[in-house]
């Protein structure tokens, strides 16, 4: 057996994962300099230059520096195909990684929330929460603030065809919004993005750089956090693995999972959380059955339709052109504009998949470029890629363990369109999207279908098996830990986001939302670590 080194002294805090939500999580609890945090990373410090240009995402998703590189299993809904399943994997987490673009979701998802039984979590309780994170360029509004650590931003370029894809959404009916971040994220717009003067605003550089200095706040990075240590049923600490090394660090105040929807979930499991049935299989001993643990997986799912465009500039050219490469390093360099600022989607279209949906239920990501999946070269012809996701599917998934090892990757089963409701509305938003490619705006530039193509009829089974086909990620998940009552046995967390069944252990990440927020996902992340830390704070203050 491995000989186990303790950490110096006892921590208030000890936080696993120093992603979206750690970083602020951690940001919080170190500002009262008489608590001492401990701030755990398997990831290493974001010391490279693609984790800074925000173009850089092409070279990070798929790389194991940076990306834990999961992958789903074999999907029915997806016609047997397996996912890649990026994660980041440095401080910042997969805010390091993304798509930069601020979405924060749209009222009802958080009333929704509230009506669950959540006090303090509905849209009236969240939005000032948004404001105060917001360090925004349109500076104080109703909507938005100043001085907040979360920056955000407008696109630093433009495209005619995006231009043109814009005109077309609102010759369908969908009218122009300069703000999707407002509660109702109606229409067509360009997305704001997290950045700053044309670099990627992380989690990291946002909250935790800032205060890495503190005498109080520790980050160990490179870690392997291996389970959670208990003291009967109170969590007392985390044993974690570094260069073959084996640690502890105590805590006499709380145990702090952020380590994402997948990272938190096999956490708990390896700690004896779970369904008992579940954990015996791999010889795990239960400290407390909670089978909602893993279980109530969700996540967007996109169809990535792609047309060929004639006459219009995209990105493609640009790629396969060593001049053009050039020109965009220059420009870049000069000006901190142009295609090296690109988020991986540009413009944004929220409408509905058919009549009877009284609110946005799809969205749509425009790019002005193609691939047939990423970490591929761009295409060499000219197209655009228009990838419209359900907002708010009903299948639901798990996430388990493969196996006692905490190296071993967990077992990923997102379940996509596993319901019926999830297919009719896949079948439905590709026929949004052809109906959009129809348009008078975009016809000009003569699209013609390429991905899922022609040969697809419009007749419900053909589009749902497209759907299978085409179908992808937009890297969202949550659930996992769904926060709810004591009266719903899967629930995993309740309002305060401590973990039932135990004392000592908080789950404070994606993975607590009980059902998705409509839109990306980053945003209402940050939202929930910021209210989570609060609440922590409170705690230890009232204790």
């Amino acid at each position: 057996m491995d000989s186990v080194q303790q950490l110096d002294g006892e921590f208030d805090a000890v936080i696993v994962g120093a992603g979206s939500a750690g970083c602020v999580v951690a940001n919080r609890l170190s500002a009262d300099p008489g608590r001492r945090i401990l701030l755990l990373e398997a990831g290493g410090h974001d010391n490279w230059i693609w984790f800074h240009i925000p173009v850089g995402y092409l070279f990070a998703i798929g790389n194991p520096r940076s990306d834990w590189m999961f992958e789903t299993e074999k999907e029915p809904g997806l016609n047997g195909r397996s996912l890649k399943y990026p994660r980041g994997k440095v401080i910042g987490g997969s805010s390091a990684i993304n798509a930069m673009i601020s979405m924060r979701g749209q009222a009802e998802d958080y009333d929704h929330w509230r009506q669950l039984g959540l006090s303090g979590w509905g849209w009236e309780d969240v939005a000032p929460v948004f404001r105060r994170l917001d360090d925004h360029f349109l500076g104080e509004t109703e909507h938005h603030g100043a001085g907040g650590e979360w920056r955000v931003e407008q696109p630093r370029l433009r495209w005619d065809v995006l231009d043109a894809m814009r005109d077309a959404a609102t010759e369908m009916g969908v009218p122009l919004t300069s703000d999707f971040n407002t509660g109702d994220n109606t229409g067509v717009g360009y997305f704001h993005v997290n950045q700053k003067r044309g670099l990627r605003w992380s989690a990291a550089r946002g909250f935790l750089k800032p205060v890495l200095r503190r005498p109080n706040l520790r980050l160990e990075t490179g870690v392997l956090a291996e389970r959670v240590l208990f003291d009967g049923t109170r969590a007392c600490g985390v044993r974690f693995r570094r260069n073959g090394q084996v640690f502890e660090a105590r805590t006499r105040g709380d145990v702090i999972l952020s380590a994402g929807s997948v990272g938190s979930t096999q956490l708990l499991q390896l700690s004896g959380l779970g369904a008992s049935a579940r954990l015996s299989e791999h010889g795990i001993a239960t400290v407390a059955d909670r089978p909602g643990i893993g279980r109530n997986l969700q996540d967007h799912l996109q169809q990535r339709a792609i047309y060929k465009v004639h006459g219009v500039k995209t990105l493609n050219e640009t790629y396969h052109s060593l001049v053009g490469r050039a020109l965009m390093g220059v420009e870049y360099a000069l000006f901190q504009t142009g295609p090296l600022t690109m988020a991986p989607s540009q413009l944004g279209i929220f409408t509905t998949s058919s009549p009877e949906h009284e609110r946005p239920n799809i969205q749509f990501h425009v790019q002005p470029l193609s691939l047939d999946r990423f970490g591929d070269p761009l295409h060499r012809f000219p197209a655009i890629t228009v990838s419209a996701c359900n907002l708010r599917p009903t299948s639901r998934g798990e996430i388990r363990l493969r196996s006692a090892d905490p190296a071993a990757k967990p077992v990923i089963a997102p379940n996509y369109l596993s319901t019926d409701e999830d297919r009719q509305v896949a079948a439905d938003a590709i026929r949004v999207t052809r109906r959009l490619m129809q348009q008078k705006a975009i016809l000009r530039f003569r699209p013609e279908e390429h991905v899922p193509g022609p040969a697809v009829g419009d007749d419900a089974a053909a589009l749902a098996r497209a759907a299978g086909d085409i179908g992808t990620t937009i890297f969202h998940p949550v659930g996992t830990a769904k926060m709810g009552l004591a009266s719903d046995p899967m629930a995993v967390v309740d309002e305060r986001l401590r973990v039932m069944g135990v004392q000592g252990l908080r789950v404070v990440d994606a993975s607590v939302m009980p059902t998705i927020t409509s839109g990306n996902t980053n945003t209402p992340t940050i939202m929930i670590a910021d209210k989570g830390a609060a609440m922590i704070l409170a705690d230890w203050k009232a204790a």
